[in-house]
């Protein structure tokens, strides 16, 4: 891991691996929690964390991801606690699941995360029961309870849905987007569902096989139906984040998006699985848990593997993720890489135009059409898949039973 640059302020992100049951459509690197494996964990995460501190960082904002942050709640709270003593830390953001949006869970969260995002993925008992989520987390009427009582714990309360499931039709989707609007969350994400190799066969025989052919007519449906219309009762502010508005049309809130990515361009990362952006590399933290342990305890981070990334990686991954937010600024690409967007990217600005992407190309700025914004939406869902596929060649590289990708059944990829 570099040493950070002078002056400049960072977000870190903080994986916890644990799930008390996997979902079958999930690729990130998550483990069936055992309390025995989590303690000590959450105890190297804390060392890795002051590591960074001997490195120089200065860390403003904390994002937790997983997994599921919250499943070893006072194991996080300390490890918050340190953050804090540690760091000048202005926010805190979280994930969680609906089980955990409860007493004394959100007691504990109170003051130590101001940003929480919930996994909701739908409200349709049906679709929750095949994605082996009924059980565990309860009904779709459940969990809108939960919801309604944890919103005061929060500044921001997220509920994080996907769109596309094979089984989900048109009825479903219009009942879920409509259960958002009356649960009072102030934001909602609604991703599509993106696979892995790995969870691709898995997905199959449980959910049935992605319908591609759709997945425009489900995002139009949704973005219409939240952001449409002359009295729209949300604001898009990524392609599938949305902020409400109230009965006059402003904002509720002063809100921010709750994806990291798109917060903060460079950031370190700590824990197993973990991927760091900084300046042009990712590192990527060993999946191993006992292998992480072991390396952080020697006084060493658990850097795996180091990829590099070319000028025309950036200029691209620069582009997508702009356009994600809505909005290119071409006056700052060209100040970052010393060329006009037209010479660094011209195909891909040619397959852009061609398709009627763009509601605005001035000489300033690019903002989306409808078909734009959908296009976006394909690409960022494939680049987060292919970070998927990443984690698949790093898990590929560990022996034993931590190799295995399981799931809710017990049974692996």
């Amino acid at each position: 891991m570099p040493e950070a640059q002078p002056g400049q302020k960072y977000m870190l992100y903080l994986h916890v691996p644990f799930c008390e049951r996997l979902c079958p459509y999930c690729s990130f690197n998550r483990y069936v929690y055992r309390d025995d494996v989590a303690r000590p964990y959450f105890e190297s995460m804390r060392k890795e964390m002051l590591m960074l501190k001997d490195l120089g960082y200065d860390i403003e904002s904390i994002y937790v991801g997983g997994g599921t942050p919250t499943v070893e709640i006072d194991e996080l709270c300390e490890t918050l606690d340190l953050a804090r003593d540690t760091f000048d830390i202005k926010e805190v953001a979280s994930e969680t699941n609906p089980n955990h949006l409860a007493h004394p869970y959100l007691e504990k969260m109170q003051g130590r995360i101001q940003r929480l995002s919930v996994g909701v993925q739908s409200f349709d008992d049906g679709l929750l029961k095949q994605m082996d989520r009924y059980e565990k987390y309860g009904s779709g009427a459940e969990i809108m309870e939960r919801i309604a009582e944890a919103i005061p714990y929060f500044d921001s309360l997220n509920v994080d849905m996907i769109f596309n499931f094979p089984s989900q039709t048109e009825e479903i989707l219009r009942s879920d987007i409509e259960k958002i609007a009356e649960c009072g969350a102030r934001q909602t994400t609604f991703s599509p569902l993106y696979v892995s190799n790995a969870t691709m066969s898995k997905m199959a025989s449980t959910l049935g096989a992605v319908d591609y052919d759709r997945e425009r007519r489900y995002y139009e449906i949704l973005d219409e139906a939240l952001a449409g219309g002359e009295h729209p009762r949300f604001r898009r502010e990524t392609i599938w984040t949305f902020n409400r508005l109230d009965e006059e049309g402003h904002d509720d809130h002063a809100l921010l998006i709750d994806e990291y990515q798109t917060a903060y361009v460079a950031y370190p990362a700590i824990g197993s699985g973990s991927i760091t952006h900084l300046g042009d590399s990712l590192y990527v933290n060993t999946f191993s848990i006992q292998e992480y342990n072991d390396m952080i305890a020697a006084g060493r981070m658990s850097i795996m593997g180091k990829a590099k990334l070319s000028k025309h990686d950036l200029m691209r991954y620069h582009f997508l993720l702009n356009l994600y937010r809505l909005r290119l600024d071409k006056r700052s690409f060209k100040e970052e890489f010393g060329c006009s967007i037209e010479a660094g990217l011209p195909a891909e600005l040619a397959f852009m135009r061609l398709n009627g992407a763009f509601a605005t190309d001035t000489p300033e700025e690019l903002t989306l059409t409808p078909k734009g914004r959908y296009l976006v939406l394909v690409m960022y869902r494939q680049f987060l898949s292919g970070m998927n596929n990443l984690r698949e060649q790093a898990r590929a590289a560990l022996s034993g039973p931590e190799r295995q990708l399981l799931f809710g059944d017990g049974t692996s990829a």
